[in-house]
C-alpha cells in the first residue's frame, strides 16, 4: 500500500535557510533594539555635551553610532556561535555575551545620564573584560565570530579610556 502524502505550502515545514534568517534577525535586532532604546532614553543629556572634550574624544552622535554598530557586531558574532551549537557546548559563552550586553547598556545609562563617574568606569572595565572573554570563547567555536568580537573589544577599550580620562 502506497501513501501519497501531498502537502500544501502552508503545511510544509520552514526550510533551514528561512529559520536561519529569522534567528539571525532576532540575534541582531534584540541587542541593537536595546541599545537604541537606551540611547533614546538616556543618550541625550547635557552632561556629556557640557564636558570639555579634547580632539580625540568623539562627538555624541559618533559614540551612539558606534555603540549601535558594536551591538550589531556582537549580535552577529553570537549568532555565528549559536549556529554551530556553541552555546550548548559552552554555556558560559552565553553568560559572557549577556553580561557584556548588560554592562554596555548600564554604561550608556550611567555615563550619559550621571556623567563619567567611577561607577561608569567600573561598568566599562567589566564590559571590556567580558568582551575579551567572549572573544576567546567565540574564537574556539567559530574563528570569524572571535575576530568580529575583537572589533568590539577595540571600541570598548577606547570608551574605557574616554571614561578614564574624565574620572582622572
Amino acid at each position: 500500500m502506497t501513501y501519497n502524502v501531498a502537502r500544501t505550502r502552508s503545511q510544509k515545514k520552514p526550510s533551514t535557510a528561512s529559520r536561519g534568517i529569522r534567528s539571525l534577525s532576532l540575534a541582531i535586532v534584540v541587542p541593537v533594539g536595546l541599545t537604541l532604546t537606551t540611547i533614546i532614553w538616556f543618550g541625550e543629556s547635557n552632561t556629556y555635551k557640557n564636558l570639555t572634550r579634547p580632539f580625540w574624544i568623539p562627538p555624541l552622535w559618533a559614540i551612539h553610532l558606534t555603540s549601535v554598530s558594536t551591538a550589531f557586531l556582537m549580535g552577529l558574532s553570537a549568532w555565528l556561535v549559536w549556529a554551530e551549537s556553541g552555546f550548548h557546548r559552552k554555556p558560559m559563552a552565553m553568560v559572557m555575551y549577556l553580561a557584556q550586553l548588560g554592562l554596555g547598556l548600564a554604561w550608556n545609562k550611567i555615563f550619559f545620564k550621571t556623567g563619567p563617574t567611577q561607577m561608569g568606569l567600573a561598568m566599562s572595565l567589566g564590559q571590556l573584560v567580558t568582551i575579551l572573554i567572549c572573544s576567546q570563547m567565540f574564537s574556539r567555536i567559530n574563528p570569524i565570530a572571535g575576530d568580529i568580537v575583537k572589533l568590539c573589544l577595540v571600541w570598548t577599550g577606547f570608551l574605557t579610556s574616554v571614561n578614564l580620562y574624565y574620572v582622572l
